[in-house]
């Protein structure tokens, strides 16, 4: 009895310590999590999982406050595939996967797709941070303090964990979901012009 509280103990400092890691503003994390090393983050193990059109649930509906202070909501994307990132500035795979989503999105904008960004902890200064450092063009919402945003995409995913990636069809459903880091720029763009393709 006595090990299994010991052991308890130190799982939970171990924990405490990757928590408090993954909230650092320290760049070397995006070089950790590439390295594959699993220091500093907690993220998904970067699966992806595509849903049949016949299987989608029903469509998101969103409404919430960019980082410049506009407003943004999902009829501003109606008839489009939509990819929804959920991020924050100190997280190191949000990072690491920051040129991946900028370079598809901009690969993808002709063919009909768009990318919304969804920070999770960050207030709008830190955030715009994090897109001029990352050379980020796409627009994100601000959630921290904004529970109807949240619960607009709380029966689809975990929204604080992060990164996490959806990918929504022209209904507004989610078509795919990457749990963790998106890792390949390829795979990802294969998804949006597939889901694209399902009406053209």
């Amino acid at each position: 009895m006595r090990m299994r509280k010991i052991t308890a103990s130190v799982a939970a400092v171990l924990l405490a310590v990757g928590l408090a890691a993954c909230t650092s503003p320290n760049d070397s994390l995006a070089d950790q999590y590439k390295e594959g090393s699993n220091k500093g983050f907690v993220s998904g193990d970067g699966r992806v999982e595509e849903i049949p059109a016949d299987q989608r649930g029903e469509p998101i509906v969103f409404d919430g406050v960019t980082v410049d202070g506009s407003r943004l909501s999902s009829d501003d994307y109606a008839d489009e595939v939509l990819v929804v990132n959920f991020w924050y500035a100190a997280c190191g795979p949000c990072r690491a996967e920051a040129p991946i989503l900028e370079g598809v999105a901009g690969a993808t904008a002709e063919a009909g797709a768009s990318f919304l960004g969804v920070n999770i902890y960050d207030g709008s200064e830190q955030a715009a941070s994090f897109e001029k450092t990352y050379g980020i063009t796409y627009p994100s919402l601000l959630a921290d303090e904004d529970a109807e945003l949240k619960l607009a995409f709380a029966s689809v995913t975990t929204v604080m964990a992060a990164p996490t990636t959806l990918v929504l069809d022209r209904q507004g459903r989610v078509a795919a979901r990457f749990v963790g880091a998106v890792q390949s720029e390829s795979i990802l763009r294969t998804v949006i012009e597939d889901t694209i393709a399902e009406d053209s």
